[in-house]
């Protein structure tokens, strides 16, 4: 089962950054092995450490709300705690980064700091050498609007060390353009053997009838000088492939948006936006005779 960072420190998927390093500062000094000694104690606090490296960290954040459960498939233990320092947090309790991560891989303090690999929170454990990695590379991937709406897999083909890869990887429901979905350990090879990263770039192509901004989505819907004086429903099709009725009251001004909630794009953080129909009333070029003088004589009557 995937684990639930944010219930792990009793925060919402809205949370600020201020709350969840108070959260964690909470539930950390509550489970630090140094005030609490029970084996359960060891445990929670190797998971709080885990979720507040994955929170506190903006990229890591939104990769693992898009990604889901298929987050820990493409982050390994070492890339979660990379570049990760609680000095701040524990400077005014003697509580070192050295200690940190000896407590959180080896249960005691030690006087040298170890670096973990491996898949899971145990992993296996080496002297800290301090890798090079290899270049990241970055692929532009094109999809469609109702790609990026429902979520797909796709698989690219790159070039990685000389060589064609074909690699498969999850679309999250939600994604725009210029976000970048990270695939761990599939860049070029370093000088010492360690790989960079894989950046999938998403360019979301453009819709022949729906505008996204955001989360949002926009419509253009025409309709004639008497259905906007007098009143109409008119039909809207939604990327979902339905289409709702609308109700345009009686006296609309030309590019009124009508909001229709909830059938915007989903949002990577949950819910959904709306779509906002805008109508235009449209002014024909051409009367007949009959239509010519009906209009002239509500002129004559003030309209």
């Amino acid at each position: 089962m995937a684990k639930d960072y944010y219930q792990i420190l009793g925060v919402s998927r809205n949370a600020t950054q201020e709350e969840i390093k108070h959260a964690y500062r909470r539930l950390a000094l509550k489970y630090h092995p140094d005030r609490n000694k029970s084996k359960e104690a060891e445990e929670k606090f190797k998971e709080i450490n885990e979720a507040y490296a994955v929170l506190s960290d903006p990229q890591k954040r939104q990769q693992y709300d898009a990604m889901g459960a298929s987050f820990h498939q493409q982050y390994t233990t070492e890339d979660i705690f990379r570049d990760f320092d609680i000095g701040d947090i524990f400077k005014d309790f003697g509580f070192s980064t050295e200690d940190f991560f000896s407590y959180i891989f080896g249960g005691k303090p030690r006087k040298t700091r170890r670096v973990y690999f491996g898949t899971g929170p145990f992993g296996y454990e080496q002297p800290r050498q301090t890798p090079v990695k290899g270049p990241d590379l970055i692929y532009e991937l094109p999809i469609s609007l109702e790609e990026a709406a429902t979520g797909s897999e796709k698989t690219i083909a790159y070039e990685r060390n000389g060589k064609q890869e074909r690699i498969t990887i999850k679309i999250p429901r939600g994604v725009n353009t210029d976000q970048k979905l990270r695939i761990a350990g599939k860049g070029k090879l370093g000088p010492t053997g360690i790989p960079g990263d894989l950046f999938v770039r998403i360019r979301v192509l453009e819709h022949p009838l729906f505008k996204r901004e955001g989360d949002n989505l926009y419509i253009n819907r025409t309709i004639s000088f008497s259905q906007a004086a007098l009143g109409t429903t008119i039909h809207v099709p939604t990327l979902g492939g339905k289409t709702l009725e609308v109700k345009v009251p009686p006296g609309t001004p030309s590019h009124t948006k009508l909001r229709i909630k909830g059938q915007g794009m989903p949002s990577l953080k949950g819910g959904r936006g709306d779509l906002f129909v805008q109508v235009i009333i449209q002014v024909p070029k051409y009367l007949t005779s009959e239509q010519r003088e009906l209009i002239e004589k509500l002129a004559r009557l003030g309209l």
